[in-house]
């Protein structure tokens, strides 16, 4: 009889998902900057809002760069795996000539039905001139460059819905030959299915399970 109970009981607790193994993948939506698009299109997954400043946007995205001319030579040269954004069609456009800017570019994606205490990313980022990272308001990086990568990540501070990585970009004040632009990365991420909710009747099981067990070590016991 105990060992039936026992046997029920365990069978209960991996029914649950408990001990289930994790379905990890991706994280759906994270993607790099102007990848999918072509020279001259909005990438419209990364939106842009001018804080401060005279970068006003296309729409309200940026615009995926060609990755010739200036500032290339002086910006990390476009690739396959992601090219630059900038508030224009001209890349080369300079802003900000008496004070400077500050400029968000915001990325988002959603995690329902998914576990967020099973969730991470890393990836690194650039921009002309500086910036920081933020991610569901806690900061995950600081300092950046538009000649050299800076890395960002997070394992933690994630939610079971919209989340959203900001990357913020201040544009030093320049009279003439004042562009600015990001670029962004994605090197890993993970996620995993969140596990079923147990219905009342597993939990009843479990619970008579644990009692018996507990009532056979205290006979042994005494």
């Amino acid at each position: 009889m105990f060992r039936n109970l026992l046997l029920a009981s365990s069978l209960a607790i991996v029914s649950t998902g408990a001990f289930a193994s994790l379905d990890v993948s991706w994280i759906d939506g994270l993607e790099n900057t102007g990848t999918g698009f072509d020279a001259g299109q909005t990438d419209t997954r990364y939106s842009f809002t001018a804080l401060a400043g005279t970068a006003t946007g296309t729409d309200g995205y940026g615009v995926v760069t060609t990755g010739s001319g200036f500032p290339f030579g002086s910006w990390l040269a476009n690739n396959w795996d992601s090219v630059w954004l900038t508030p224009s069609a001209n890349a080369a456009q300079s802003y900000d000539p008496s004070s400077a800017g500050l400029y968000k570019w915001s990325i988002s994606f959603d995690l329902t039905g998914y576990d967020p205490a099973a969730s991470a990313f890393s990836g690194r980022w650039a921009s002309d001139n500086s910036g920081y990272v933020v991610f569901n308001g806690s900061t995950i990086s600081t300092g950046s460059s538009f000649s050299s990568w800076t890395s960002f990540a997070a394992s933690t501070g994630f939610v079971a819905g919209l989340n959203t990585i900001d990357f913020f970009v201040n544009n030093s004040a320049h009279r003439s030959g004042n562009p600015t632009g990001v670029r962004v990365e994605f090197l890993d991420s993970y996620t995993a299915v969140a596990a079923p909710v147990p219905e009342p009747a597993s939990y009843a099981m479990i619970l008579a399970g644990l009692l018996v067990v507990g009532a056979v070590a205290r006979r042994r016991l005494g």
